[in-house]
């Protein structure tokens, strides 16, 4: 079947090179546009897409509310929301994360990157862009300044381990299946188990440890 994905951008120019960009995939199918963040909610309320690629500022309600409102911790039965901005600002990129997104591309990455995104996030991965993520792992596995990080309350297993260190890497769920020979189902149970133990929230968290661990 394919991903039903529903646009959120106020530019129109915007809107359309998206729309170009996938509906050219056999798999992709933009069903809605919305040129402001409050349409945008109440289309993806009504529609149910798939996935939501949001824009950061936009008028009436602004990408992070509403990625907020529809994939935060507190609904109960969220979408997947990708954003989409110029603006490469850390805290843009941890409000995102912190509220739920499946993912943080700027809007300079590449067409194959905005479709890959896509398809992560149905995956039940988070693509974040590239620059963005070197750039968090740089900070996240810095030295704290106050006491050292404890140590996780349970081990990693060995096979958690061999998991958090392919994350690390840039591996996709799927790829880290076929790799280890295990499902897909699998892997997601490894990495919430590892993200329990090392009490991290996302894939970002697990590869920053394991940069850490590194250093």
């Amino acid at each position: 079947m394919s991903i039903r994905v529903l646009l959120a951008d106020d530019h129109d120019d915007v809107r359309a090179a998206y729309r170009m960009i996938l509906d050219a995939q056999p798999d992709l199918t933009v069903v809605a546009e919305a040129a402001d963040g409050l349409a945008a909610f109440e289309q993806a309320r009504l529609l149910r897409p798939d996935v939501v690629l949001a824009d950061i500022r936009m008028p009436k309600l602004d990408g992070l509310e509403l990625t907020r409102r529809l994939a935060g911790p507190e609904v109960a039965d969220p979408l997947r929301v990708v954003v989409v901005t110029t603006f490469d600002l850390d805290e843009y990129v941890h409000a995102a994360l912190r509220h739920g997104a499946a993912g943080f591309l700027l809007k300079r990455s590449s067409p194959a990157l905005l479709v890959e995104a896509v398809r992560a996030a149905v995956a039940g991965d988070t693509l974040i862009s590239p620059q963005v993520t070197v750039r968090l792992l740089r900070q996240l596995a810095a030295p704290a300044p106050a006491s050292p990080q404890a140590e996780p309350v349970e081990p990693l297993t060995p096979r958690e381990t061999e998991i958090a260190g392919l994350v690390s890497g840039g591996a996709t769920n799927a790829e880290i299946a076929e790799q280890l020979f295990i499902s897909a189902g699998t892997v997601k149970n490894h990495l919430a188990n590892i993200q329990r133990k090392l009490g991290v929230r996302n894939r970002v968290g697990i590869a920053a440890s394991v940069w850490g661990d590194r250093r």
